[in-house]
Formats: structure tokens, C-alpha cells, sequence
């Protein structure tokens, strides 16, 4: 019974990470950081970081696994916004 959470588990930890995937694509796609929070998305990060460094103490493969997959996901959307903004503040600075 255990094994059969243990495998629920990193699975929903890659669901996890698969549900940043749409906003990265949004963003990419747009090509604009409007509505990102990087507020919000930098405490995923910092989060999601604790959890892969927990998991690495615990020797949980699962958690490291999944918590490495939602870092870069969300790491993605992040980066993807700082880019934008930086480009958009730029362009405004340059007018």
C-alpha cells in the first residue's frame, strides 16, 4: 500500500510541475510579463527549492524528482518574466 502512494505521490508532483507549463507557454507566446507576479512565482521557487533539498536529507527520489521538474517549469515561467519586463523597461526608458 505504501509503494502505491509512494508512486501517486511523484506523480502528482509532476502533475505539479506540468500545471506551469501552460502559463510558461503564455507567456513565451505573448511575449509579455503582464499579470506574472514574480512575487508569487519567486516563492514557488524558493519553495520548490527547500523541498528538493528536503527530499535530498530524506532520500525521498520522488520529491526530489518532482520538485526538480516544478523548479524548472516555474524557474521557467520566472526567468520568461524577467526577461519581458526587463525588455519592456528598456524600451521605456529608451522613449
Amino acid at each position: 500500500m505504501k509503494q502505491i502512494f509512494d508512486v501517486l505521490f511523484g506523480l502528482g508532483l509532476l502533475g505539479n510541475a506540468a500545471l506551469f507549463v501552460p502559463q510558461a507557454l503564455a507567456v513565451w507566446r505573448k511575449k509579455s510579463d503582464e499579470g506574472i507576479s514574480l512575487i508569487t512565482f519567486g516563492g514557488f521557487n524558493v519553495l520548490q527549492g527547500i523541498a528538493v533539498v528536503h527530499g535530498v536529507y530524506w532520500h525521498d527520489v520522488s520529491l526530489i524528482v518532482g520538485m526538480v521538474a516544478s523548479l524548472i517549469t516555474c524557474g521557467a515561467v520566472t526567468c520568461l518574466t524577467l526577461l519581458y519586463r526587463a525588455k519592456r523597461r528598456r524600451l521605456v526608458a529608451e522613449v
